[in-house]
């Protein structure tokens, strides 16, 4: 599904965090979403949700999703929030279970149908054997595949994640973003994140689309967006630009 963002302001208590962004995210790509802190990304996820309220279009696959009822946008676009909340004591398969909520009737309880969706889902994410275990219980790369679980089992066509690698330890990224790339790629998953590390970010998405005080700087390929000059101007950081694996961009600091 195709996202298109048209002219986006947004405001947090008066003071005005997206000004006029737009953006188009082709069907089944992967757009990763960078910038210095406090640029607005994490915001314009929860924008594009509906989460935020603001001025201007988000449309996904031509429909507006803030025209949607809350149980109908969960059947569209899931989210992972940076810092999501994990109920003490909740079971794994229990948490994933609740993907499934935006099917359930109100005051009903889940089918087999949906059961059996979190354990394919499970299954899926090498979670199986962890399906008992509390939440609580979990290491950081286990319980960002969990998050990512829940998501999952909403089923829908399109994914925002929001940092999905934080706190995570290199190996453990790794293992995130390649795991993220091989869902988009099998299930054909239109892929928003926002994330740090730029590295991570040149080597895994298909476009990379720079925020800076509230507005889009620029666009377009890793290759394209990831130079010396624009991290230079963006990001006061002084880096070597290196291609790496299929020419993608891998950055190194410069010491004065």
């Amino acid at each position: 599904m195709t996202i298109a963002v048209r002219d986006l302001n947004v405001e947090l208590d008066g003071r005005p965090v997206l000004k006029g962004v737009s953006l188009e995210v082709p069907g089944g790509s992967w757009t990763a979403v960078i910038g210095p802190n406090g640029a607005g990304k994490s915001t314009l996820l929860r924008a594009i949700l509906g989460l935020r309220p603001g001025r201007g279009e988000v449309e996904v696959a031509g429909t507006d999703l803030r025209t949607l009822k809350p149980r109908q946008r969960a059947r569209v676009v899931a989210y992972a929030p940076q810092i999501p909340h994990l109920p003490v004591g909740m079971t794994v398969f229990d948490y994933t279970l609740l993907g499934r909520s935006p099917y359930i009737p109100h005051l009903g309880r889940e089918s087999a149908h949906d059961r059996a969706v979190a354990s394919e889902v499970l299954e899926r994410l090498d979670l199986t054997a962890l399906a008992g275990r509390p939440l609580d219980h979990l290491s950081g790369g286990e319980r960002q595949r969990v998050v990512l679980a829940r998501a999952l089992a909403q089923q829908t066509s399109v994914l925002l994640l929001d940092e999905p690698t934080t706190a995570l330890d290199i190996g453990h990224q790794q293992q995130v973003m390649e795991l993220i790339d091989q869902l988009r790629l099998a299930d054909e998953l239109t892929v928003v994140t926002t994330i740090h590390d730029l590295t991570l970010a040149g080597q895994y998405a298909d476009r990379l689309v720079l925020l800076s005080e509230g507005q889009v700087a620029t666009a377009g390929p890793p290759s394209e967006v990831l130079t010396a000059t624009v991290i230079a101007e963006h990001f006061d950081a002084r880096v070597r630009v290196s291609p790496g694996p299929g020419g993608r961009p891998v950055l190194s600091l410069e010491r004065p």
